[in-house]
C-alpha cells in the first residue's frame, strides 16, 4: 500500500514563498515519476510540474521560472519550492505517483495567497 503525504501549505502574502513537500512510503518511489497538481474552488484539478525518476522535470506555463520541482530518493520525498506566489496560485496542491502503470494521490495540502 502506497501512501503519500504532503505538508508545507499556509497562508502567504503575494511575492512570498513556500515550499510542500511529498512523502512516499513503501519502497516504490526511486523508480517512480511524482508530480503535483492543484484545485482551486470551482474548478478542475490541473498539472502544475511533475519529474521523472531520471529526473527530466516539466512546468505549467502559469508557473515556470517562479516554481521548481526536485526530489531526494534517500527520503522517499519530493519537493515543489514555490516562489513570488499569487493570488492565481491559491489552491489545494497534490502530490500524484505513477509507479507500474499504477496511479496514486495524496490528501492535498492547501496553498492561500492573499495579501
Amino acid at each position: 500500500q502506497v501512501q503519500l503525504v504532503e505538508s508545507g501549505g499556509g497562508l502567504v502574502q503575494p511575492g512570498g514563498s513556500l515550499r510542500l513537500s511529498c512523502v512516499a512510503s513503501g519502497s516504490i518511489f526511486s523508480g517512480a515519476a511524482m508530480g503535483w497538481y492543484r484545485q482551486a474552488p470551482g474548478k478542475q484539478r490541473e498539472f502544475v510540474s511533475d519529474i521523472s525518476s531520471g529526473g527530466i522535470t516539466n512546468y505549467a506555463d502559469s508557473v515556470k521560472g517562479r516554481f521548481t520541482i526536485s526530489r531526494d530518493n534517500a527520503k522517499n520525498t519530493m519537493y515543489l519550492q514555490m516562489n513570488s506566489l499569487k493570488p492565481e496560485d491559491t489552491a489545494v496542491y497534490y502530490c500524484k505517483l505513477v509507479r507500474f502503470g499504477n496511479v496514486y494521490w495524496g490528501q492535498g495540502t492547501q496553498v492561500t495567497v492573499s495579501p
